[in-house]
C-alpha cells in the first residue's frame, strides 16, 4: 500500500485517468462498430459518413495516448479497403 503522500496522490490520478482513457476507449469503439455496422448492411454512403466521423476519434485516442498510431492508422485502412470495396 502507499505510503507516502505523493505515491497516495498517484493512486489517485492513476484511476482518473483510468476512467477517463476507458471511456475514451469506449468511444472509439462506438464509432468503429458504427462504420462496421454500415459495410454489414451494403450501405456504402453511410459506411463512408461513419468512417469519416470515426477517424478524427481515433486520432484523437493517439494524441491522448490511449492507443498506438500504428493500430489507429491499421483499423482506418482496413475499414476504407471494406468500404470500397462495397
Amino acid at each position: 500500500m502507499a505510503n507516502t503522500p505523493q505515491a497516495k496522490k498517484r493512486i489517485r490520478r492513476n484511476n482518473r485517468r483510468a476512467d477517463i482513457n476507458t471511456a475514451r476507449m469506449s468511444r472509439i469503439r462506438n464509432f468503429v462498430k458504427k462504420v462496421e455496422t454500415a459495410i454489414e448492411g451494403g450501405d456504402k454512403k453511410a459506411a463512408a459518413e461513419a468512417l469519416q466521423a470515426a477517424q478524427p476519434e481515433m486520432a484523437r485516442g493517439v494524441a491522448r495516448g490511449v492507443m498506438h498510431k500504428n493500430t489507429a492508422s491499421r483499423k482506418m485502412s482496413r475499414l476504407s479497403r471494406r468500404i470500397a470495396a462495397l
